[in-house]
């Protein structure tokens, strides 16, 4: 697993602001992703009366959210402001709520909300932007009601490998943010306590014409690398044409592939909480306490 350092949450956040405009044009992927978590939902038994959007973006699950969970309220949370007025001003006529949803400028590994108060945390390509993957997870079952859901997609270790190594050959710096091992992933669902917690992967592919579409792309989805040991400073037109060349080694029937491995998670909230304070004692001690 690639190690770069933490991520620069003020630079991804400028970031995401920026792109904020044209972010839904380029986000091919992250919708496709956020439908195959949509219709998983669709097995889920759930009655939920607060469904959090973990991550929001610009909004585009919200829909299939409110059509899904008629009741529900829906709270989107997201650390761009920018991105949230996006989500504000969606037209939803397509669904049978079309009020806007109710938005959370905050960070997902610090969320403002109260324990116990949500029942579905709905997080599509968000959780790579964590540093803390077990406090994040943390944060989500302590929101959690008992029994709540937590649904995810994030990004495996194997995404964009096409694109890191070109960079490599280029220049040897990180440019391709570093993405956690679906087991690392699960290691951190199990040791915040959720119950039942299930991880699986899928690889898609998308391809373009030349290695500067998809930078482009990257560009206005915002998907910068974003950690601490990232390279500074403009990158020179020399060094991007030597990643379009090293990157010509991966074309396939005159197409340049982009894989991504796309992790999926879902787990449980315990029906009961361990009480805040509370202090275990070995039975150890307690057998010898009583001559046992």
């Amino acid at each position: 697993m690639l190690n770069l350092g933490p991520i620069d949450k003020g630079a991804a956040r400028r970031s995401f602001d920026q792109a904020a405009l044209g972010y839904d044009e380029a986000a091919v992927l992250q919708r496709e992703m956020a439908d195959r978590l949509l219709e998983r939902l669709d097995y889920v038994r759930l009655e939920p009366k607060l469904v959090l959007d973990l991550g929001a973006g610009t909004g585009y699950a919200i829909a299939g959210l409110q059509q899904r969970f008629a009741q529900a309220r829906i709270l989107a949370l997201d650390f761009a402001p920018t991105m949230l007025l996006r989500a504000r001003a969606q037209d939803r006529t397509c669904s049978s709520r079309p009020e806007r949803p109710d938005c959370v400028c905050a960070d997902v590994e610090s969320l403002p909300l109260a324990n116990a108060s949500v029942d579905l945390i709905f997080s599509n390509a968000t959780l790579q932007w964590c540093n803390d993957i077990r406090g994040t997870f943390g944060e989500c079952l302590r929101v959690l009601r008992p029994g709540g859901l937590l649904m995810f997609t994030t990004f495996g270790p194997d995404t964009l490998w096409e694109l890191r190594e070109a960079w490599a050959a280029a220049d040897g710096h990180p440019h391709v943010s570093p993405f956690l091992d679906m087991h690392d992933v699960g290691d951190a669902l199990a040791n915040a306590r959720f119950a039942d917690p299930v991880i699986d992967v899928e690889r898609l592919t998308v391809t373009y014409e030349q290695a500067r579409d998809l930078m482009r792309d990257l560009k206005v989805l915002g998907a910068h690398n974003a950690t601490s040991a990232r390279a500074r400073g403009l990158t020179g037109r020399r060094r991007l044409v030597a990643v379009e060349r090293a990157y010509e080694v991966h074309r396939k029937n005159g197409r340049l592939p982009a894989s991504y491995e796309v992790v999926y998670g879902h787990a449980r909230a315990p029906e009961r909480h361990q009480s805040e304070g509370a202090t275990t004692i070995p039975v150890s001690t307690v057998r010898g306490a009583l001559g046992g």
